[in-house]
């Protein structure tokens, strides 16, 4: 192997644009959940991509958005300081529709800090004809930010290889800073957690979910091996809410448990005993305590 070197991506954008997406099909694992609601990535997810001489860390981020709660203020500093600690920012976007009012302030942002910064379209699998491609790619372009824009498609796994190249001639001779086999920095628990959380996003109705923190309690792997102990604790703001966690004859959550658990088995690679537990913590996403509990740090 040739000298090394190492490039850090701040992955931003819009709710929805399908930033984990990008991520889970970018390093070949399921890292960041995916989900179809808003606000889905709550804190910066850092996944690891080792290709030959080159260390790809991407940091996913959390849609940008005008936040209400401390818990929204969090996370959009967390979008703003991650395109700051990058070598690189890569915007995704879709293939239609206006800028909102945070895209257009983030690209601000981008072009008042001289960021390097590529942008991807995402989506182009919903395209309605070829030429709308370049429409966009065209407009992106002229926003004078972007030193190239790239048309992906994270679902069907097509483009990626031309990202990766792209993003390749970023990257800074040095050392890699994982081992060549990390495809993420997070602890086994953080990742477990999201994998319930996934599960709430997922089958629970819109708003209910936001209101909705995970905590592994316990995380023990049984003498021997092959079966590993997992208690987690489902927090949510209001009474009714834990009502709808738990469902009828505690079916809701039974079934929340079963495919966090499936997934889990998969991620770990052994079989998981997985309790889940439900409790009551009023507005704690503007409880600056109960936030930094729950693992969202300033």
């Amino acid at each position: 192997m040739g000298e090394t070197k190492s490039v850090f991506v701040a992955i931003v954008g819009r709710p929805n644009v399908g930033k984990s997406s990008l991520l889970n099909a970018l390093i070949g694992e399921k890292l960041a959940i995916v989900t179809s609601k808003p606000q889905t990535t709550r804190t910066r997810i850092t996944g690891i991509l080792t290709r030959g001489e080159t260390q790809f860390v991407f940091l996913d981020t959390p849609g940008i958005h005008k936040p209400r709660t401390k818990l929204g203020q969090r996370m959009v500093k967390t979008v703003a300081d991650s395109v700051g600690d990058g070598d690189l920012t890569l915007m995704v976007f879709e293939p239609y529709g206006e800028l909102t009012e945070a895209e257009s302030e983030l690209i601000e942002q981008i072009r008042s800090g001289h960021t390097r910064a590529v942008a991807a379209i995402n989506k182009t699998d919903c395209l309605k004809q070829p030429a709308d491609l370049e429409l966009r790619r065209s407009f992106l372009q002229q926003l004078g930010v972007f030193d190239e824009v790239l048309p992906v498609c994270a679902a069907a796994k097509e483009g990626l290889d031309e990202l990766l190249g792209l993003i390749d001639r970023y990257a800074a001779p040095g050392p890699h800073y994982f081992p060549e086999d990390a495809y993420t920095d997070l602890p086994e628990k953080a990742i477990v957690a999201e994998l319930v959380r996934e599960k709430l996003l997922l089958y629970l109705r819109d708003e209910l979910p936001h209101g909705t923190a995970v905590s592994v309690e316990r995380f023990k792997e049984r003498e021997g091996g092959g079966l590993v102990d997992i208690e987690v604790t489902i927090f949510c703001e209001k009474k009714s809410h834990k009502g709808m966690v738990i469902g009828k004859g505690g079916a809701m959550l039974k079934k929340i448990a079963s495919a966090a658990r499936a997934d889990c088995e998969e991620f770990l690679g052994q079989r998981v005993n997985l309790q889940c537990w439900v409790k009551v913590k009023d507005d704690w996403r503007d409880n600056d305590f109960y936030l930094n509990n729950f693992g969202f740090r300033n």
